[in-house]
């Protein structure tokens, strides 16, 4: 079913992952997308995939903390497909956990500039190309690290993590009269490139599992299936949320 038919989508952290599997779920839905990555070669491949299975997709690769690249993504939408409906802020990182007194200023500017300042730099020139549009969907890849439960050395991700969740409510409101709908996605535990480093010992995967109430990690589809939603108009009134798809990890306590 072509829920996102004659809409266009802009995909940040395409490469791999849950912006990887988005990207095919939102071109299998109907739309249009552009894919951004730092890596040109794993846009290209999933570019060829997606015209391989009839959709349409184009890439850019970039530093999403670079404010040119955010600006390029936006004109690139416009020129390829006249306009800009979805947009899913997804890239992201989680840094060396360890102990703030040990994180250098580096390392946090880093974090927040990837995780928070990206998103406010997509958002800034998004926003205006969904005006013109007569309304969208916005959604931002938060977590529930710092917002249902505390993980220690996790300090810089959290609290980027956590702003994300502030900025959603505040356009949430200045966009809804121009029927932007802005909206947090909060992911638990998901089996990726960037999971696995986390995870990266069969003891540590099973207590990263074990978190959840389902006792094991989400896929990437899974999470891809609820940014479907967001962008589709079944959350037609669906706006300023921190939506938990987290396999019950913020109410599990065995």
């Amino acid at each position: 079913m072509n829920v996102l038919s004659n809409k266009v989508a802009i995909v940040t952290g395409a490469s791999a992952g849950i912006g990887y599997a988005t990207a095919k779920l939102f071109a299998k839905a109907g739309a249009a997308v552009v894919v951004a990555a730092r890596r040109q070669d794993k846009l290209d491949e999933l570019v060829d995939f997606i015209g391989h299975s009839g959709g349409q997709a184009v890439a850019l690769a970039g530093d999403v903390k670079d404010e040119e690249f955010a600006k390029a993504l936006v004109t690139l939408a416009l020129k390829e497909f006249g306009g800009l409906d979805i947009a899913f802020n997804n890239a992201g990182i989680t840094g060396i956990p360890g102990a703030v007194t040990d994180l250098s200023l580096d390392d946090w500017n880093n974090i927040l500039a990837t995780n928070l300042t990206s998103s406010y730099l997509g958002a800034k020139y998004q926003l205006p190309a969904m005006v013109n549009r007569g309304g969208g969907s916005l959604i931002f890849t938060s977590t529930f690290v710092g917002y249902t439960v505390g993980m220690p050395g996790m300090a810089a991700y959290a609290a980027s993590k956590a702003g994300l969740i502030g900025l959603t409510k505040v356009l949430a409101v200045e966009y809804g009269k121009q029927q932007i709908r802005v909206n947090a996605l909060l992911p638990g535990g998901t089996d990726t490139p960037m999971g696995r480093d986390f995870a990266n010992t069969p003891e540590a995967l099973a207590f990263v599992q074990n978190l959840h109430a389902l006792k094991r990690m989400a896929t990437p589809h899974e999470i891809a299936a609820s940014a479907l939603y967001l962008a589709s108009d079944a959350a037609s009134f669906t706006t300023g949320s921190a939506m938990l798809v987290d396999g019950g990890v913020s109410i599990n306590c065995v």
